[in-house]
């Protein structure tokens, strides 16, 4: 399973999806996903650092979650 790390936290993410979790009896999802912020940044984030962001965050508020 592929791995990014998270832009926040530094923490390996699984990438779910794609040829390597076809065949595995033991399947897990994704971990993270990509936001495209107001700031025109984008950052790859896992679920957790996500959650911490405020409403309308912007590439300081991810820089903030270290």
């Amino acid at each position: 399973m592929a791995k990014e790390s998270c832009d926040a936290c530094g923490d390996a993410v699984p990438i779910g999806g794609g040829i390597s979790g076809l065949w595995s009896s033991d399947p897990q999802g994704t971990g993270g996903m990509t936001l495209e912020l107001r700031d025109g940044t984008e950052h790859f984030l896992c679920f957790d650092c996500i959650e911490r962001l405020p409403d309308d965050p912007t590439g300081a508020d991810v820089a903030a979650i270290e």
